[in-house]
């Protein structure tokens, strides 16, 4: 954990101010650039020293074998794993035949920016070499929004005292060693130099490496060129060999004089397309990017981040640390989604190998929920994805003997990578998720071409694997049994009521589209009968509950389960999943992450409010937040029931996990959902937003930390900025016609904006919220409001 603020507290950049080789992988992930396929970590730039090197390509991966102890029918065989490609981020530099490192010589100087209007990680160092001389570093990194293959690279060196040799080294690195990520000697063979070369070429000023995967048969290629401009004389050259490429710059600086080298790389994949092309792919894009040079590739940038912005900045008043993180969180989702480009958006974006680079069902209900409201063109890439990856998931369906399309737990390609079934296989709401992602952003961009031409397959195949999974009783209600929901200390259990609310929702969307597009169904094979049996199994869903002590059951019997010894379960053994054995989660009222509290966030028209005042009250002393994935919906819970000081102390959990490394794992990648989640907890907990019956609904209310909270989101071509205050709100409609009409609730009333001028309404008075929440002893929110200010 970054134990203290390692960041200043800064409204739109993150800076380091210092060098802490103790955290040096976390920062690497923090300070990591990315479009959606390209990924760059925050390595300094002359490579050492490093916490982790790291550059991913979005779904180019190597195949693995999954360890099993025992097999069993139906275990998937191979797993995926993402690759560490060519490294072209090195620029190493020598002083008078002395390499730049920085754990040699006296840093005089040291400074990284996150830039995140301008899209950029600048750097700035004052060494002195152990020789003495002493050199000025300026480096600004970018990896480009507007060409998907393109990252760039401007590095400056001024002499500073005396006449200098400065020997500037370029490279395109593959196979580089890496610490061990795996105990699985296996795995870690498979990772060990996954790269078998193919060519490599090189130019006076660059050149250019092809490489393909030993397994999976992926081929890569990575090119670099240089610009270089000096008033002293230089000389330029470019040797390789099969693993590296590297251009060397050599000069003799006066005091004063300085030294500027623009790097220009590209990268491209491709399981498909032959060397040939995939060489010709990456030099036309290197065109591309020196056609625009340097100061182009910039202003395109700052463009699409202005753009961006626009339509989802989120303004908080109050809490200077939340302001600095959400902007954070927005960016780096926005990084991991933006030029996907029908590619999986994973839990660790292209920040670091955490997760192996898989993407799960958090994709669908925390980041692609942000992003549908703010950037949704990112969202028709990621549907799209899941729907290429469809005949897959219809043959994992029928090795589990069922219909429809079974989705992964964790992949990146689309088959099954997990190789634990009680929180993989049996994970089912996957589908489901899968299903309400794709109705929220019809719903909120009226995309009809998208749901007649992917959509209703999407939902036909989610929904007959319900109808295939679940059961009728002899009562005529409908079950789902053996399953595993979102808590995945409560595994392989009968009716999860996240499982079935969220199927429940994925079976009437899915009826009603066939309604919609009969001819598209019929093609499909959808007869009237199939549809009438989603609809009754819909109507017939069971959802448990203890009449006894008035909760509903997150899985059928679980309020008579053995409790949980929390006072006996000292600190240091969470996670419990590291310290204890899944049998004895198993049969307790233990819980990961919010589950039934995460339904009555998606599937709040399912409850009264005293429901889930009193659901909240019960589930909150049980849920030791083992995931980076409950806070936010904690956060979104207790602001609905009335608790918003606890609410913002979950917002910060959430928005700070890894600006403070709260789970001691940000040097594996950022948590994407966590991150998400930070405007989760904002928007959807003290903005209130909601849209469960096709209608966009607030219900703010704000903590008395928070002095105001706007937010922006986009809806059926609209851009709506909600500005809220303690006692109001304030919608309008921005870049408006006069003839744009929006209809919204407001707590519950319907209110009519139009495009001519804002409409201001009172927030009503908090309803008695009952008694104070308790968590198990030592789960309490890991960043809570000093007392003073709660």
């Amino acid at each position: 954990m970054i134990r203290e603020r390692a960041y200043p507290v800064e409204p739109w950049h993150v800076r380091e101010t210092r060098l802490d080789m103790d955290v040096l992988a976390q920062s690497e992930s923090v300070f990591a650039l990315s479009n959606g396929h390209i990924g760059l970590r925050g390595n300094l730039d002359e490579g050492e020293p490093h916490g982790l090197p790291g550059t991913y390509l979005n779904s180019f991966y190597e195949l693995r074998p999954l360890p099993y102890a025992e097999a069993g029918f139906g275990f998937p065989e191979s797993g995926q794993t993402v690759v560490n490609v060519t490294n072209g981020k090195l620029i190493r530099l020598l002083v008078d035949d002395e390499p730049l490192d920085v754990r040699y010589g006296e840093l005089l100087g040291h400074e990284r920016i996150l830039d995140m209007r301008a899209g950029t990680l600048h750097r700035e160092l004052h060494w002195r070499s152990p020789a003495g001389p002493e050199v000025k570093v300026r480096s600004t990194r970018m990896v480009s929004f507007r060409q998907r293959a393109v990252a760039a690279i401007n590095y400056e060196v001024e002499a500073v005292d005396v006449p200098l040799r400065l020997i500037v080294q370029s490279e395109l690195v593959a196979n580089e060693t890496l610490p061990p990520q795996s105990r699985d000697p296996r795995v870690a063979a498979v990772l060990e130099s996954p790269l078998l070369a193919e060519e490599e070429l090189t130019t006076d000023d660059g050149g250019l490496l092809i490489h393909r995967t030993k397994v999976s048969g992926l081929r890569v290629a990575a090119a670099m060129d240089h610009e270089v401009s000096t008033t002293a004389r230089i000389t330029l050259e470019s040797e390789g060999y099969e693993d590296w490429v590297r251009t060397t710059i050599a000069c003799v600086l006066k005091p004063g004089e300085k030294l500027r080298v623009v790097k220009y790389l590209t990268y491209g994949w491709s399981s498909r397309r032959s060397l040939p092309a995939l060489r010709d792919q990456v030099g036309a894009a290197l065109a591309g990017a020196k056609l625009d040079g340097w100061a182009g590739l910039l202003r395109e940038q700052r463009e699409y981040l202005d753009e961006f912005w626009d339509s989802a900045d989120v303004v908080v008043e109050g809490d200077p640390e939340v302001q600095q993180a959400v902007r954070f969180g927005l960016f780096h989702v926005l990084q991991a989604g933006a030029r996907t480009e029908r590619r999986a958006i994973s839990s660790k974006g292209l920040t670091g190998p955490g997760y192996d680079g898989h993407a799960f069902w958090d994709t669908e209900m925390f980041v692609l929920p942000v992003l549908t409201y703010t950037h949704p063109d990112a969202v028709r890439d990621a549907l799209h994805w899941r729907h290429r990856t469809l005949d897959t998931a219809r043959e994992r369906a029928r090795t589990l003997n069922l219909e429809g399309a079974a989705f992964p737990w964790r992949t990146i390609e689309g088959g099954e990578s997990s190789g634990y079934w009680p929180a993989g296989t049996a994970a089912f709401h996957i589908a489901a998720d899968v299903a309400d992602a794709l109705r929220r952003y019809v719903l909120v961009t009226q995309d009809i071409a998208l749901e007649r031409e992917i959509g209703l397959e999407l939902l036909v195949e989610t929904a007959r694997l319900w109808r295939s999974l679940g059961h009728h009783d002899r009562h005529g209600q409908f079950h789902i049994d053996g399953v595993t929901g979102p808590d995945e200390y409560t595994a392989v259990k009968n009716d999860n009521i996240y499982t079935n609310l969220m199927a429940q929702r994925n079976l009437v969307t899915a009826a009603n589209a066939v309604m919609r597009y009969r001819d598209e169904a019929y093609h499909l094979g959808v007869t009237d009968e199939e549809a009438a049996a989603w609809r009754d199994a819909a109507a017939s869903m069971h959802i448990p509950y203890d009449e006894e002590i008035d909760v509903h059951e997150q899985v059928e019997g679980f309020t008579r389960l053995q409790e949980w010894d929390f006072e006996h379960t000292p600190p240091e053994k969470y996670p419990l999943l590291l310290h204890y054995p899944y049998f004895d989660l198993y049969r307790k009222q233990v819980i990961k992450q919010a589950d039934l509290v995460l339904a009555m966030h998606w599937r709040g028209d399912a409850f009264t409010p005293d429901q889930k005042l009193r659901n909240f009250l019960y589930y909150e002393r049980r849920t030791v937040r083992d995931s980076s994935l409950s806070a936010c919906t904690q956060a979104v819970l207790a602001a609905e029931v009335g608790h918003p000081e606890l609410a913002h102390s979950y917002l910060r959990e959430a928005a700070l996990m890894d600006l403070h490394d709260l789970n001691e794992n940000t040097r594996d990648g950022v948590h994407m959902a966590s991150l998400a989640g930070a405007w989760i907890a904002l928007v959807s907990g003290f903005g209130g937003l909601r849209d469960h019956d096709g209608t966009l609904s607030f219900s703010p209310r704000l903590s008395s930390r928070l002095a105001g909270l706007e937010f922006s989101l986009q809806w059926r071509g609209m851009r709506l900025r909600v500005g809220v205050r303690p006692h109001e709100t304030t919608y309008v409609l921005r870049h408006a016609e006069p003839e744009d009409v929006l209809e919204l609730r407001h707590h519950g009333e319907l209110v009519r904006i139009t495009g001519t001028e804002p409409v201001t309404v009172p927030i009503p008075p908090a309803q008695v919220s009952g008694p104070r929440p308790e968590q198990a002893p030592g789960r309490a929110p890991l960043l809570r409001l000093p007392e003073r200010e709660q």
